[in-house]
């Protein structure tokens, strides 16, 4: 009977539970915590935090062959769930802002240089260029861009990378508003903007066809993201696919949304992730998240200076591609000097054009590296 007892004993996951597991464990306890306490983007860390909790459970088999995690794992390991999720951001996503002030482009743009930054940090600390050019990735604050990127060239760190970009998703409005106001004065960021003209129906309807067309041509590499994302955009924009475009920017996404975060955070193996390779990668992409930011806010000044003052810098922050979370923080900053600076509509045209240019980057380094 004893033999039995203690047969049993070390089938459970308390035989082979060590203090790792526990760490990770209380690491997925916090994002549920911020998650659910602070609100800080509970779709994605409340499945991410779970996932953390579950997998460094030992015994489970999950992780196994023919294991439940493995099995839903194969959707981000094949690069399926990624240009999914960019389906539904583009059918979520009104390029308006962004076509009435084609200017923005160039903030958008501006902001992916954190990414060059950190591929370059990376490069010094040792990591391979293959592994610089995925954590370079996190600068673009696009979670699923980041995972597509790791996938096809650093699987081995798919895991913190992926963390490490969702993470500072959730958390721009605790990263940006310190550099935000650090490089800009109280009388820029309280200037008031000109409403954006009204854009005609048949440039919404074009620009996802012209975009997927030269983007694609200039770097097919980036189509699985570029092209899934102007596909959802012209479903909601044609007027014709009404539930087509219900089904990708509700059902699909969430759907996809679940299953992405809890595999990701099923990644963060205690094994792995305990590393001094990873504390790096979390450092290297908060690194590249705020320059990203700083010169998105630093092109902003200068679209400033050269209008005259009829461009606010603070919307240069929204470059980064965190939708909508970036453009809500523009928002709310320029409201802090000035009550009646309302922002979000003129924020949002970087914005965009930040998960474009993070996509047309990351089929840059693909295109390079892969």
């Amino acid at each position: 009977m004893l033999d039995r007892i203690w047969e049993f004993l070390n089938t459970t996951g308390f035989a082979d539970l060590y203090w790792g597991n526990v760490v990770m464990m209380m690491v997925g306890g916090v994002l549920i915590f911020l998650a659910i306490k602070k609100r800080y983007e509970p779709l994605l860390l409340i499945p991410i935090g779970f996932g953390v909790i579950l997998t460094n459970i030992p015994a489970t088999g999950l992780m196994e062959e023919g294991g439940l995690i493995n099995y839903l794992g194969l959707g981000v390991h094949l690069a399926i769930f990624p240009p999914l999720i960019f389906l539904g951001i583009g059918a979520l996503t009104d390029f308006s802002p962004l076509l009435s002030n084609p200017k923005t482009f160039f903030l958008g743009a501006a902001a992916q240089v954190g990414i060059f930054i950190a591929i370059f940090g990376a490069l010094a600390l040792g990591f391979s260029l293959d592994e610089a050019g995925s954590i370079g990735i996190i600068g673009g604050a696009d979670g699923p861009t980041a995972i597509y990127t790791s996938v096809l060239l650093a699987p081995e760190l798919l895991g913190p990378i992926a963390i490490a970009a969702y993470s500072y998703m959730a958390l721009v409005p605790i990263i940006q508003p310190p550099i935000m106001r650090g490089l800009t004065t109280k009388r820029e960021r309280a200037i008031e903007m000109e409403d954006p003209r009204e854009v005609s129906r048949l440039e919404l309807i074009l620009f996802p066809i012209i975009i997927t067309v030269f983007v694609v041509l200039l770097l097919p590499k980036a189509a699985p993201l570029i092209g899934m994302l102007m596909f959802g955009n012209l479903l909601r924009e044609c007027g014709v696919t009404d539930r087509l475009s219900k089904t990708a920017s509700n059902e699909l996404i969430n759907i996809i949304t679940i299953f992405l975060a809890f595999v990701i955070g099923a990644e963060m193996i205690a094994d792995r992730v305990l590393t001094v390779q990873t504390l790096e990668i979390f450092a290297l992409g908060l690194f590249a998240f705020g320059f990203g930011t700083a010169t998105g806010v630093l092109m902003g000044k200068l679209m400033c200076w050269l209008t005259k003052g009829k461009v606010n810098p603070l919307i240069g922050a929204a470059g980064v591609s965190a939708v909508p979370m970036a453009a809500r923080v523009a928002n709310a900053e320029g409201q802090r000097e000035n009550p009646d600076n309302f922002l979000l509509a003129h924020a949002m045209g970087p914005n965009v054009a930040g998960v474009i240019g993070s996509a047309t980057v990351a089929g840059i380094l693909i295109a390079f590296l892969a």
